[in-house]
C-alpha cells in the first residue's frame, strides 16, 4: 500500500473514512518549519456517538472473535506497519518535530512492537482456578468490557497511541480513539493500515479533535465502560472527576519530574552518554527523562563542567538531516512555555550552564520552533523549576553528601514515575531502588522497556498500571465461577 499524508485528514468510523460532522478543521502545522501542511477534523460530540454506536455494533462478534483470529489481525497491521517505516516514521517527524532517525529507530518499530506483542500475548493470556478441596472448585473468566476509550499524547505519538489500542483490541473489546490534535498523522495513516489489515468494520474508530470538542465527550459518554489516557496532569484530575463518578475503569499515565541520581562509583562514560540520552531524547519531551540530576558532591564539579560541555556540543537543526541530534518542539504553545519555564528558574536564582535560548535554523527550518538544551544549577529541591513538570530540553543539577540526602531529594517531588539510579555498588542500588518513590526504576540504563513489565507512577504521576498481563486485566472484567462437588 502507499501511505502519504493528505491535504485533509479522516475521522475512521465503522470502517470507513469520513469527513467530520460539523465540517470543521483545524490547521496541522509542522513544528520545524512553521508551515501549515493539513488540516485536522474538529470533531464533536456527534462524530463520537457516532464512533460509539459503530464500536457497540461491532462488541458481540469481536468479543467472541477466536483469540487466534484476533492474533492474526493484529499481527498483520503489525506487519504493514513494518512494512510502511519509512512513510510513517516521515509523517510523525513532519507532526512532531523530532528528528528523523529518532522516528525511524524507535517510534515506528515501536508502534508495530505494540501491535505484536499484545497479539501474540491474547494467545497465552490465563485465569486462575481455585480448588477448595472436595467442597467446590473456582474459576475466573476474564471477558472484555465492551467500549474503551483511549486518549493519547502528542509526544510520542503512534507508539502511546498503538500501546493503548492494541491490548483493548487483543482482549475483544471495540475502542474509540482520540489522538492528539497537534500530531494526529500517524493515526490517520494507522486507519488506512486497519483497512488494509481486515479489521471488521467498528473494531476500532478514531475521532480526531481537540480535548474540550472531542476528548470529554469520549470520557462523558456511558457507553464507555475504560477510559485509557496518557497525559498532563491536570487533564487527569479533570477526566476522573468526570469518569470516577460513573465508576469506569480508569488508567492515567500522568507526568513526572524523574530523579537522576548519581554516585561517585558510577561507570562514568557510560553514565554520562546515558545521561545526556535521558535528559534530552525526543527534545526533553518524553515522560521518562530525568529532568532533575542528583550528583553526589565529590563529582559535582566535575560532572556539571564535563556534562555543560557536551550538552554545548548537541547538534540542533532540521530534523530531516541525519546529524541532528534536537528537533524542534512539538508546537509554538509549548515553544512559549518552555521558554517561560527557562525564564522562571532565572528569576528563582537559578544559573544557565548550557543553552537557555531559543535557535533560529536555516533553510527550511527558518520559522521552526527549536530551543537549546538547557542546563541549569543553584536551584533549591522546593523551587517551582525543580516541582512542576517542563516536559522540555531542560534538566536542574543537585547535588547530594550522602544516600539520606540522595533519597532526600528524589522523593520531594509531587511526581513519581521514573527514577536513574547510577553505581556499582548492587548492594546500594538495590537500597535505593527499593526506598524511590517512583515506578519505574533503571539502575545503570535507561528506557530499557520489556513490554512484559508493568509501566505507570507514584503519586501525582497517575493511576493504575500499562504493559503485559496488567494492561490485558485492566481491559477485562474478572468473573468468578464456583462449582460445588
Amino acid at each position: 500500500m502507499n501511505l502519504s499524508a493528505p491535504d485533509h485528514i479522516a475521522n475512521y468510523i465503522a470502517g470507513s473514512i469520513q469527513a467530520p460532522i460539523n465540517g470543521r478543521y483545524i490547521e496541522n502545522i509542522n513544528p520545524a518549519t512553521g508551515e501549515v501542511y493539513s488540516a485536522t477534523p474538529d470533531s464533536d460530540i456527534k462524530d463520537v456517538e457516532e464512533a460509539i454506536g459503530a464500536a457497540r455494533s461491532a462488541f458481540p462478534m469481536w468479543s467472541t472473535t477466536p483469540v487466534e483470529e484476533r492474533f492474526k489481525i493484529l499481527n498483520r497491521i503489525a506487519q504493514l506497519i513494518d512494512d510502511n517505516l519509512d512513510s510513517l516514521a516521515l509523517a510523525e517527524t513532519n507532526d512532531n518535530g523530532k528528528p528523523l532517525w529518532l522516528s525511524k529507530r524507535v517510534d515506528i518499530p515501536r508502534a508495530s512492537s505494540n501491535f505484536r506483542f499484545f497479539a501474540t500475548g491474547i494467545m497465552h493470556f490465563s485465569t486462575e482456578s481455585h480448588n477448595m478441596e472436595d467442597k467446590a472448585i473456582n474459576y475466573t473468566l476474564r471477558q472484555p468490557i465492551g467500549v474503551a476509550g483511549c486518549i493519547s499524547p502528542w509526544n510520542l505519538p503512534l507508539y502511546l497511541f498503538t500501546w493503548k489500542i492494541a491490548p483493548a483490541l487483543a482482549a475483544g473489546n471495540c475502542v474509540v480513539a482520540k489522538p492528539s490534535e497537534v500530531t494526529p498523522m500517524t493515526a490517520y495513516l494507522l486507519s488506512l493500515i486497519c483497512i488494509e489489515a481486515g479489521l471488521p468494520d467498528g473494531v476500532l474508530n478514531i475521532v480526531h479533535g481537540t480535548g474540550p470538542g472531542c476528548g470529554s465527550a469520549i470520557v462523558a459518554h456511558p457507553e464507555i465502560k475504560a477510559i485509557s489516557f496518557t497525559g498532563s496532569t491536570r487533564a487527569g484530575r479533570e477526566i476522573a472527576a468526570v469518569a470516577a463518578p460513573m465508576f469506569k475503569k480508569l488508567s492515567l499515565e500522568l507526568g513526572g519530574k524523574n530523579p537522576n541520581i548519581i554516585f561517585a562509583d558510577c561507570d562514568w562514560d557510560k553514565m554520562m552518554r546515558t545521561t545526556l540520552q535521558s535528559s534530552f531524547s525526543n527534545q526533553g519531551q518524553i515522560c521518562l527523562c530525568g529532568s532533575r540530576i542528583l550528583v553526589e558532591e565529590s563529582i559535582y564539579e566535575k560532572f556539571k563542567h564535563e556534562f555543560a560541555a557536551r550538552v554545548k556540543k548537541l547538534t540542533i537543526g532540521d530534523p530531516l538531516d541525519d546529524n541532528s541530534r534536537q528537533g524542534a518542539v512539538v508546537s509554538r504553545m509549548h515553544f512559549d512555555k518552555v521558554l517561560s519555564c527557562i525564564d522562571l528558574a532565572k528569576e528563582e536564582g537559578g544559573i544557565i550552564l548550557a543553552g537557555g535560548n531559543s535557535v533560529i535554523i536555516d533553510g527550511r527550518c527558518a520559522n521552526g520552533l527549536f530551543i537549546e538544551p538547557t542546563v541549569i544549577e543553584g536551584l533549591g529541591p522546593h523551587c517551582r523549576t525543580n516541582m512542576e513538570e517542563i516536559f522540555g530540553p531542560v534538566v536542574t543539577l543537585q547535588s547530594f553528601k550522602n544516600e539520606d540526602e540522595a533519597l532526600q531529594l528524589a522523593n520531594t517531588s509531587d511526581y513519581g514515575l521514573s527514577a536513574t539510579i547510577w553505581t556499582q555498588d548492587v548492594s546500594r542500588a538495590n537500597r535505593i531502588a527499593a526506598q524511590v518513590k517512583s515506578g519505574i526504576i533503571w539502575i545503570n540504563c535507561w528506557l530499557l522497556r520489556d513490554l512484559r513489565t508493568p509501566f505507570g507512577g507514584f503519586k501525582n504521576s497517575g493511576i493504575g498500571r500499562e504493559g503485559g498481563w496488567d494492561a490485558l486485566r485492566f481491559f477485562t472484567e474478572p468473573k468468578n465461577i464456583c462449582i460445588e462437588l
